[in-house]
């Protein structure tokens, strides 16, 4: 982590994990704010053998992640449950997977155990960028206004560009991710806040969730088949690159099986202390139909702009469609908005 980075978001009020900005959350959903990404973490993988042993380990098809291109992608058990979401792409080092800061050391150590006789190197790389977010309705302009180009020079969702030493992911939900050298980091913040609000981690979490985008922690690992979390609608997983930890069980669900549970959007409304109240990852759900027995369970939440929280969950496609969802017990707070995230993917023999 670098600390003068870290002394320099201090400073203007924006430590990790600060108390949530209601005025910053307004802006995320009317106009656009720019935010720290510490929170993510990059674990890197250099060496001759680097892609070889990636193809054999993730549902993405690591070809396809490039220093041009980033995917989505999963790492799954043996039974092809997923145990972490990361986004891929390639730098001048090697290969980049961004995850959950928390998830990085468990990840690298699951990996480390297969690498065998493989050229390949596993690091953390998490200090060597600086790794800013600008997410919101205006994001695009604001951005291409700060970076002092036009905004048809931006990538679109998944493609990367470059413009000087930063290179610019884009991201589902008008979202971009700013990979900035330490030293400029500071320069370009300053110049970027002048379009986009500020804001902390909350904000991006808010966004993130918007986009559809789910990421695994340590209370949803291993709970969910990679189409569970949508990751075959996001380029997520690679049918055609051949074997990897998990791949006949991700085929079988998607050839032959019957997906039962998909990803869906839902708002909570709550009392005014909302943060206090988030659903953890992890937090169980209930529709009536299932006799006590849980119909999914959160993946990600976050404050709401207009009140309320606004989550992430995997739920029963049957039962998300003719019943009311509750949180944590049957009669459990309600959620009052239950939608599918890719509502075109779910087919009437879905269920």
């Amino acid at each position: 982590m670098q600390t003068d980075w870290q002394e320099f978001l201090r400073a203007r009020g924006l430590a990790a994990g600060g108390a949530v900005d209601g005025d910053a959350l307004a802006a995320a959903a009317t106009s656009a704010v720019l935010c720290d990404l510490s929170h993510l973490a990059v674990l890197g993988f250099e060496g001759a053998d680097a892609q070889s042993f990636l193809q054999g380990q993730l549902t993405c098809d690591v070809r396809e992640a490039t220093a041009a291109t980033s995917r989505p992608g999963a790492l799954c058990s043996p039974k092809g449950r997923a145990i972490a979401s990361f986004r891929l792409w390639q730098d001048a080092a090697g290969y980049c997977m961004q995850l959950p800061a928390e998830r990085l050391e468990p990840i690298r150590k699951r990996l480390s155990m297969y690498v065998l006789r493989s050229k390949v190197v596993l690091r953390d790389r998490s200090g060597e960028r600086v790794r800013l977010g600008i997410a919101g309705p205006q994001s695009a302009p604001r951005l291409a206004a700060g970076l002092g180009v036009e905004a048809s020079a931006l990538p679109g969702p998944s493609a990367i560009s470059h413009h000087g030493a930063v290179a610019v992911l884009g991201l589902d939900g008008g979202r971009f991710e700013l990979l900035v050298p330490p030293e400029v980091a500071q320069d370009l913040w300053t110049a970027l806040a002048v379009k986009s609000r500020p804001a902390g981690e909350a904000a991006w979490r808010w966004a993130s969730i918007r986009a559809g985008e789910a990421s695994l922690h340590e209370a949803t690992q291993d709970q969910f088949v990679p189409q569970m979390i949508d990751l075959d609608l996001s380029g997520g997983i690679g049918f055609s690159k051949g074997c990897y930890t998990g791949q006949e069980v991700v085929a079988r669900t998607q050839y032959l099986g019957r997906l039962k549970q998909r990803l869906y959007r839902c708002h909570l409304a709550q009392p005014a202390d909302v943060a206090a109240t988030l659903p953890a990852p992890g937090t169980p759900l209930y529709t009536a139909d299932m006799e006590g027995q849980s119909t999914g369970m959160v993946v990600e939440a976050a404050v709401a702009p207009g009140g309320g929280i606004d989550l992430l969950a995997v739920l029963r496609i049957d039962s998300a469609s003719s019943h009311p969802v509750h949180v944590q017990a049957v009669d459990g707070p309600l959620l009052d908005a239950v939608a599918p995230v890719h509502p075109e993917a779910i087919r009437p023999t879905d269920g």
